[in-house]
Order: C-alpha cells, then structure tokens, then sequence
C-alpha cells in the first residue's frame, strides 16, 4: 500500500522525474504555455507556484534559488521581471489547467497547462481592420 506515499512516479526514475519537472517548468515560463499530460500537469502546478511567489519576493536569495531550479538565465530574468508584476496582486492560483481530451496513439488524458493572464496571439487585429 502506498499510504503516506505523495506524488507520482510517471514510470521513471527519480533523476529523470526531477529533470523532466525543471525542463516542464523553464518551458512554461518561457512559452506561458505547454501541452502535456494531465498528470504531469499535476505535479508541475505547485513547483510552478512556488517559482512565482519566489519571484513575487524579489530578493537576491529568491532569484538565486529559482536559479538553482530553473534551466536558463533569461527565463529567470523573465520570471522575476514580467511574470512576477503580472501577479503582484494576486495571492495563489498562478496557474490553469485545462484538459484537451485524449491523446490518438495511448489514449493518455492529455491537459495544456498556461499562466492565469494568458492570452494568445491569433493575428486577427491586422484582419479586422
């Protein structure tokens, strides 16, 4: 029984678990948005979360520690410079997820995950005009 036993193990190691997470969260900072599934989307949301309240600090420690987890410069400066401001004012729930139904080959129950202020870029100003 796995009692007391939280988060999920996505059939791999704990090192490939681990550098997965940091991967998935770098990219979610960077693109605002990424698909994958809900599982993943799961265990990603609170480590994204604790990403942005780290920023939302905004000290030399807090920019430190996301540097130690997150895998690139730019997206820290990102982090602590567009994303934090964007939810100064807001106390939790820096996240969505969204699930998008079923994916063809395994039938695996797939999920976009995205910052709450997202909004994407159709090109449809340039057509109403």
């Amino acid at each position: 029984m796995r009692h007391k036993k939280s988060g999920r193990k996505l059939g791999r190691t704990s090192s490939h678990r681990e550098a997965m997470f940091r991967n998935m969260v770098t990219s979610l900072f960077e693109h605002e948005r990424i698909v994958t599934t809900a599982e993943k989307a799961k265990e990603v949301r609170p480590i994204a979360e604790k990403m942005i309240t780290l920023a939302k600090r905004g000290d030399l420690h807090a920019k430190r520690q996301a540097l130690s987890y997150i895998r690139k410069q730019d997206v820290v400066t990102k982090l602590f410079d567009q994303i934090s401001s964007q939810f100064a004012d807001r106390n939790g729930g820096y996240t969505r997820i969204i699930r998008t139904g079923t994916r063809q080959g395994d039938a695996a129950s797939m999920a976009i995950i995205e910052l709450v202020g997202y909004e994407e870029d159709l090109g449809e100003e340039a057509s109403e005009e």
